[in-house]
């Protein structure tokens, strides 16, 4: 099977970047980041990715006009690569409902909650604030509904009596770092299937939840 291409969208550290790109060192993944594109000039990621002989892209949202003006720049830039798979890792967008249309079912974001639950932003206070046990994180399918499509992977992470917002995130970002290359791998390795109806792995239909990775202290 030809290695899959593909394209990387980051704002910040990039620490899932790096996650996937040690994932397809170690050879777990049948792919390769073709280019690595940020919004924000003095991300970490475009660092970690030139580091790595990685092309990259600087594409300042303020520049332009509209929303749609900069999807549509951005658009360009990752069509010229052909990509099989877009990884939304930490891009700090919302995008247009004509960008997300045009990579339907190519496209992968990663949410600090376990989706259903706390879409949006400041999941982590959220989920001490209602006295949950379990937090998490949540692999997913993009589509136009914000922190809204098929669900692939959740890895979860007990909520400790001490936790503040920072103490919980740092623990779901050592979870991210399992999640997020595992639905790469599982895509670029054929092994998941994202139809109309349902998320395959193997074949076998995922639950609506995805697919819960076990949690390992």
């Amino acid at each position: 099977m030809p290695a899959k291409r593909i394209v990387v969208l980051i704002s910040g550290s990039g620490s899932n970047l790096q996650a996937i790109m040690d994932a397809i060192d170690a050879n777990r993944i049948n792919g390769n980041i073709v280019r690595v594109i940020s919004n924000k000039a003095d991300a970490y990621g475009l660092t970690r990715a030139s580091n790595a002989n990685i092309p990259t892209s600087f594409i300042d949202h303020r520049e332009f006009d509209s929303r749609e003006a900069f999807d549509g720049e951005v658009q360009k830039v990752i069509d010229a690569e052909q990509p099989d798979l877009i990884v939304l890792a930490g891009f700090m967008r919302i995008l247009s409902a004509g960008f997300v249309s045009h990579f339907v079912g190519r496209m992968l974001n990663i949410h600090p909650s376990l989706l259903p639950k706390y879409k949006g932003l400041h999941t982590h206070q959220r989920a001490l604030e209602n006295g949950d046990s379990v937090h998490g994180c949540t692999v997913h399918v993009v589509t136009e509904e914000l922190d809204g499509g098929p669900l692939l992977i959740q890895a979860q992470v007990p909520i400790l009596a001490d936790d503040t917002p920072d103490t919980l995130q740092a623990r779901v970002h050592t979870r991210e770092h399992v999640a997020y290359p595992l639905a790469v791998e599982w895509l670029c390795n054929g092994r998941l299937e994202v139809t109309d109806s349902a998320i395959l792995l193997d074949g076998e239909p995922l639950p609506a939840n995805g697919f819960t990775v076990p949690y390992e202290d």
